[in-house]
């Protein structure tokens, strides 16, 4: 047989001559700029400076470079590589093994959930950016409606509110919503207080910036069987971003693509000025110290590895089909391996910015505070509509600085959020080519998605939708959701396809052979990095409460597992239905069911076929 010219069989295909041809990258930095506007995204502002003071410092680098060389930049590549060699979305790549399929199912599953619940946090954004622009800044003061009369930024401004004449009282009174301020949240108690010659006793200050939070934006009620209808402010900013992410990707990937070059490119700005503004702050050294300096015998603890390995997957941004469906509207021969590096290294970079930004800033709270750091790092939510906001309010020209960083904070999740949408839309396409692939199909996709999406939003927007928002955070995209897929990604391509076809496939495309380190980690390192997190975590898994004290239903956390399972089984359940309906043994139900789908020109001049399997020679 001539390896040059492999022979046909039932492993190789055509695609149909008048089948609709799929879009490509219009320009040469469009894919780059999409990659790097969907991997940096509010994860590496809020989680990653947290993570990084809360498990040593400068050592967390060591454990968190690590896990990215070995785990996640090789499923980045993998899936971006994946993604141009088949030249379809994160669903039909998976023919590549038609076994596992379910991965393509899975990934769409979680796209689709990842949508429903990632746009409120730019419809809280949002929000916070219309009140930037008001004359004063709601959260700087306790004179809104909302106020409570404990609402005072210090123990000092809410004992003169409670003795204004600074004579002697007793007072008894039943406090009926008593807000305490625990871990940047808040929760409602009931509790009889007493004021005993006008001093404090047991009342706690309750901050402006917290009032504002949970009295005002999202108006959260006492429990998630308490729904208490839609926050209205919050429903028109989720419909407005909609409407925002809708014009972002309603004619394909050729106008996306332009999209990115502003809303990938102008938040370094932002970052930039931000980091010179908050380095003059006076304790911004300070709070730059405790980021940076390292902790080295926190190395010995397995929860800062762990920590390491689920923050880097969460911010590169794999296992959610993305990534392949970036890669697919790449030409076949486009050189994806430098860019993917440069997307890595762009993605870490931004993290490490964002911790000095960050830390800059907390550093000026801890000063002007008076008070030790970690009483004002927080993480999540907790950092970006709490703890900066209060902190712009001490700033001089406080709107500006409050403008910049909510219109920041819009354009990271932007772009995050438009190509999300993107690769969803792009499974769906795949599927039906002929319809989809053309403008009009896909405006009515793209207007049907989005209407969906927002339906299902609106719980978020309700008045018990931050436990439901919750719920969808922590687990429909959980590291253990995220572990699982790229397992599985690794395993088919790395021992089922086989990690030195896929070496000659990258060949094929870009024309020279890359490091051998990743044909190493896609058969070794990546698979036991990933099955040793996602075993730590299901060991160590804890029942979800919301600010560490409001524990859930059973009902609601019967559906919050179910948001992880109904993406997990796919790829299990998808294989066992595949076998059970070949026919044959089943070492021959096997051997055809993980026989590539390919065509002529996705063949190496290095393979043979062999009884019906592509052979390396």
């Amino acid at each position: 047989m001539n390896k040059d010219t492999p022979t046909k069989d039932a492993s190789i295909s055509e695609f149909s001559k008048d089948e609709p041809k799929r879009s490509h990258w219009t320009g040469k930095l469009d894919f780059l700029l999409a990659c790097i506007g969907y991997a940096v995204g509010l994860g590496n502002v809020w989680r990653f400076p947290y993570l990084c003071y809360k498990n040593g410092g400068g050592a967390f680098l060591i454990p968190y470079f690590i896990m990215l060389v070995c785990g996640a930049l090789p499923v980045m590549l993998l899936e971006i590589g994946l993604g141009q060699y088949m030249s379809r979305g994160g669903l039909k790549s998976w023919v590549i093994c038609p076994l596992f399929q379910g991965i393509g199912i899975a990934t769409l599953l979680i796209n689709f959930l990842c949508n429903t619940y990632y746009i409120v946090i730019m419809a809280w954004g949002l929000y916070y950016l219309y009140s930037s622009m008001s004359s004063i800044l709601p959260w700087s003061h306790c004179q809104n409606e909302w106020n409570t009369n404990k609402c005072a930024s210090t123990d000092e401004e809410l004992l003169t509110r409670l003795c204004p004449s600074g004579g002697k009282s007793n007072v008894s009174e039943r406090i009926e919503e008593s807000l305490i301020y625990t871990n940047a949240s808040l929760y409602t108690v009931h509790q009889n207080v007493s004021i005993a010659n006008c001093s404090l006793g047991n009342i706690h200050p309750v901050d402006p910036v917290v009032e504002f939070w949970e009295k005002h934006v999202i108006q959260i009620s006492g429990s998630i069987e308490d729904g208490g209808g839609l926050v209205p402010h919050l429903t028109i900013c989720l419909l407005l971003m909609w409407i925002i992410v809708y014009f972002c990707v309603w004619r394909g990937v050729k106008w996306s693509g332009k999209v990115v070059y502003f809303t990938a490119t102008f938040p370094y700005i932002i970052l930039i000025i931000l980091l010179i503004r908050g380095s003059t702050l006076p304790g911004a050294g300070k709070g730059i110290e405790y980021f940076l300096k390292p902790d080295f015998t926190r190395l010995k603890d397995a929860q800062v590895w762990v920590d390491g390995g689920t923050q880097v997957f969460f911010s590169a941004a794999i296992a959610l089909g993305a990534m392949i469906s970036l890669g697919s509207y790449n030409t076949f021969n486009t050189d994806f391996y430098k860019r993917t590096l440069i997307v890595a290294s762009v993605n870490f970079g931004t993290s490490f910015l964002s911790g000095f930004v960050v830390f800059s800033v907390l550093g000026f709270m801890s000063h002007q505070q008076n008070v030790h750091i970690d009483q004002v790092a927080e993480s999540g939510p907790g950092l970006v509509f709490m703890v900066y906001p209060r902190a712009v309010s001490e700033m001089p020209l406080p709107h500006l600085w409050s403008i910049l960083f909510f219109f920041m904070l819009f354009l990271i999740g932007i772009d995050s959020q438009f190509v999300t949408v993107e690769s969803f839309l792009a499974h769906v396409s795949d599927m039906f080519p002929r319809v989809l692939y053309k403008t009009k199909g896909r405006m009515i996709l793209t207007t049907m998605t989005c209407v969906i999406w927002f339906a299902f939003g609106l719980s978020m927007v309700s008045r018990g939708g931050m436990y439901v928002f919750q719920l969808y955070d922590f687990y429909s995209a959980s590291g253990m959701v995220l572990l699982w897929v790229a397992f599985w990604e690794c395993i088919v391509i790395g021992w089922i396809f086989g990690a030195e076809k896929f070496y000659d496939a990258i060949e094929l495309m870009i024309g020279y052979r890359i490091t051998k380190w990743f044909y190493i980690c896609w058969k070794y390192f990546t698979p036991l990095v990933t099955a040793g997190i996602f075993a730590f975590q299901v060991l160590g898994f804890k029942a979800l409460k919301y600010n560490n004290v409001y524990e859930y239903p059973s009902w609601a956390e019967a559906f919050g597992l179910m948001l992880a399972l109904v993406s997990m089984c796919c790829i299990p359940i998808y294989a066992g239905f595949k076998l059970l309906s070949l026919k044959g043994s089943m070492k021959e139900r096997l051997r055809i069911a993980t026989r590539p789908d390919l065509t002529t020109k996705q063949l190496s001049k290095d393979w043979v076929l062999q009884e019906d399997r592509l052979l390396v020679i």
